[in-house]
């Protein structure tokens, strides 16, 4: 398994990657579909936390393996079973999501995620065998990772009480993995491919939004025949993702990190950054499905809790897009400017009496005015 070529022309997702994203897809809906539920019964702050623990083991091992098959897709059987096994975990991940947010059950969410991660070690191990200029760094990508599979393994045998305590320090060690492994050596991922396997997560994730959301008002228009707030909540939710992926999709991934290939301060936060972005559109569907049960007097929510619950992941998915991703291209102020801008009057659109359409006209006044393609 040597490491592929990093300049490789027509590099471009394999079927196997996208049968990954695919399987993926399952945890993502049933983290929307949970949080959806937590939001309609007033539970916003537990649920917002345990949407984010959840979300994160879906993040962290989808981005963890697209960075390894960057740079290390042989496509051979041993390749292609331990892939398998990802998926295995993943399916195994997206069982344990509505038991995490009922009853704060975790396991079956960290067994998923351990076979995910150990399958993953695996490979980096045979990496580390089959690529000796790489070797310190592969290993150290097999150790650590090896070596929080432990921690999170004995995490479940600890009293419930020491539990967030001890994701948060799993979480925070997880991360420092690849800072620390890929200190020793990088190893030779495609920017191209990279970029387009993350424009492909971000459709997903926006995917997911629109599904959640037509759900939602399709269930919501069979109980009341519809209504004005219906009907507002609709073209809002439409006009807003149509809106977020014309901002993301402003500029290619790839030409930021093809020019930022050598700069570890860039392409951390770029890489990393993509968990709010990823986690946000996962969120706004299911703001929008709880807006719904509001409109329809099926959810204990306040009209401005209801109200955030759309606007707030809008702002968070604004922010992070522009800070990552298009901030970086711009040059002159008169070009930044908007984007905060928009982003505070998002989050303020939560107390107008249509939220989703504010801010659906908010971002489509934005994308008129600094959404403008420049992709090559």
């Amino acid at each position: 398994m040597p490491g592929r070529d990093p300049g490789e022309p027509h590099r471009t997702a394999t079927p196997l990657e996208l049968f990954f994203d695919l399987c993926f897809v399952i945890a993502v809906a049933q983290a929307s579909a949970s949080l959806h539920g937590a939001l309609t019964d007033g539970e916003y702050l537990t649920g917002c936390v345990r949407f984010a623990v959840v979300f994160f083991a879906i993040w962290w091992a989808w981005m963890n393996f697209t960075w390894f098959a960057s740079a290390y897709d042989s496509d051979d059987v041993p390749y292609r079973l331990a892939v398998l096994a990802q998926i295995t975990g993943s399916l195994i991940l997206a069982a344990g999501v509505r038991r995490a947010f009922e009853d704060g059950d975790l396991r079956a969410v960290i067994l998923g995620y351990v076979v995910l991660r150990t399958a993953l070690a695996a490979l980096w191990l045979r990496a580390a065998l089959s690529d000796p200029a790489r070797r310190r760094t592969t290993l150290r990508f097999a150790i650590g990772i090896t070596v929080c599979q432990l921690g999170w393994t004995a995490l479940l045998g600890l009293p419930a009480a020491t539990w967030p305590a001890g994701i948060v320090v799993l979480a925070v060690a997880e991360l420092s993995v690849p800072v620390w492994a890929q200190s020793a050596g990088m190893t030779p991922w495609h920017p191209h491919h990279i970029g387009e396997r993350y424009e492909l997560f971000t459709l997903i994730v926006l995917g997911e939004c629109v599904a959640a959301a037509t759900v939602a008002v399709r269930d919501a228009f069979d109980r009341h025949q519809g209504t004005g707030g219906l009907y507002t909540l609709a073209a809002g939710g439409l006009l807003m993702a149509y809106a977020l992926w014309w901002l993301y999709f402003a500029r290619p991934a790839h030409t930021l990190l093809a020019t930022t290939y050598q700069a570890h301060h860039r392409r951390f936060p770029w890489a990393y950054g993509h968990y709010l972005i990823f986690a946000s559109a996962t969120a706004e569907g299911a703001g929008l499905a709880a807006y719904a049960d509001h409109v329809t007097g099926h959810g204990g929510a306040s009209p401005t809790a209801a109200g955030l619950a759309v606007t707030l992941p809008a702002a968070v998915f604004l922010i992070t897009v522009w800070a990552v991703q298009l901030r970086p291209h711009q040059r002159r102020t008169a070009e930044q400017v908007p984007f905060p801008v928009a982003a505070a009057g998002l989050v303020a659109a939560a107390w107008s009496p249509a939220p989703a359409l504010a801010a659906g006209l908010l971002l489509g006044a934005l994308v008129a005015v600094a959404g403008a393609p420049g992709r090559k």
